[in-house]
């Protein structure tokens, strides 16, 4: 059973689960919104509820939001089947390809830290954020939102959003993987405008110091706690050569390879990506590839972060200052990681649009109405 936490971002709890599989049910706080911090947190006190072999984390169903109000709640009388029919697409899309799990979380991240979690990534156009560079045959999974999204049409016409979707569709890319079991706080409008300069301008990058990235974090009211937690998401999927070729030849005036680079690690991913477009693609979690735990944390204690950001966490000064301690709690406490990610999960998918107020409900995700 998770303790409760306090807001201190250190703040990890001591009981150690080797099992990476083990779930347990969960007493706790539900994390404030980000905008209400100062509210009070009686407000949003979870539950506990035991279930067997899962994960659950449970929210009060409301959560306030300047103009917007989300709940766990929001579609069971209007769309019944909003669920199920969730699951079933997310769940066929994973059975062709595991790596669609970690494709539709990175999705949702990707929207929430532009223009806030209103399914603006969705739009096409010239403005587009698909054709921004952190984005641009990178982000994946369109295909699925858009397979739910028709599903949706016919059994609830007009009633959920696409930025409910992508949020919903994340809670299962990571529940189908092995990962914690959250409740998706839904309500959400879908925005009006793509902001392509946004996408370029405010995604963390692989490149970045872990200052800039937690900096980038906290422009949307996240935490360097939040930080750690979220960048645990790559305990599942895969990346492409380009985002870490730099690390294996001409690191430095006086290293080739990044030292802070396991050398066997090291070694086979230069046979990966010798000779490649760049498009090649390797684990982000080496020999946990598929599977949702806490291994991304142990690889990162061997110095086998795929990504410099990832490895960063641990290794970098910035890193030794601010998040390696918390790399060294969830590396030994797979539970509290599994509960952490859920809360965090939680608190980015509250991320608000500019404009909680304005938007609609697309009846088709690529276009407004």
């Amino acid at each position: 059973m998770c303790p409760p936490r306090s807001s201190d971002d250190g703040n990890i709890g001591s009981k150690e689960r080797s099992d990476k599989h083990a779930r347990t049910n969960i007493d706790q706080e539900t994390p404030s919104s980000i905008i209400s911090e100062m509210e009070s947190r009686s407000d949003h006190r979870a539950s506990s509820r035991l279930l067997t072999g899962a994960v659950v984390l449970l929210c009060l169903c409301a959560a306030a939001r300047g103009q917007l109000r989300l709940r766990c709640d929001f579609y069971d009388d209007s769309c019944p089947d909003l669920d199920s029919i969730v699951q079933a697409r997310v769940s066929a899309a994973m059975k062709a390809e595991a790596r669609m799990g970690a494709s539709l979380l990175r999705l949702h991240f990707h929207d929430c830290f532009v223009n806030g979690c209103d399914g603006s990534i969705l739009l096409d156009g010239p403005d587009s954020e698909k054709l921004a560079l952190p984005n641009l045959n990178s982000v994946r999974g369109y295909e699925v939102i858009d397979a739910i999204k028709a599903d949706l049409e016919k059994a609830c016409p007009g009633v959920v959003s696409c930025a409910d979707v992508v949020a919903y569709a994340a809670k299962y890319g990571v529940l189908l993987s092995g990962g914690p079991d959250y409740d998706v706080r839904l309500g959400r409008k879908d925005g009006l405008v793509a902001n392509q300069s946004g996408a370029n301008s405010n995604l963390p990058s692989p490149f970045d110091s872990i200052s800039v990235i937690t900096q980038r974090f906290k422009d949307v009211g996240l935490n360097t706690k939040d930080v750690v937690v979220l960048s645990g998401a790559h305990t599942i999927g895969r990346s492409r050569c380009v985002l870490f070729s730099s690390r294996l030849a001409n690191f430095s005036a006086t290293n080739s390879v990044d030292p802070t680079l396991d050398s066997s690690l090291a070694s086979s991913l230069q046979q990966l990506c010798r000779g490649g477009d760049g498009n090649q693609t390797a684990a982000l979690d080496a020999g946990s590839a598929d599977a949702f735990d806490n291994h991304y944390f142990q690889n990162l204690l061997a110095r086998k972060g795929l990504l410099s950001s990832d490895q960063g966490l641990f290794s970098s000064p910035d890193g030794v200052n601010a998040t390696r301690a918390l790399v060294q709690a969830y590396s030994a406490n797979s539970q509290r990681f599994l509960c952490d990610f859920g809360d965090s999960m939680i608190k980015m998918g509250n991320i608000p649009p500019f404009n909680a107020s304005a938007g609609q409900i697309r009846k088709k995700c690529s276009a407004v109405n």
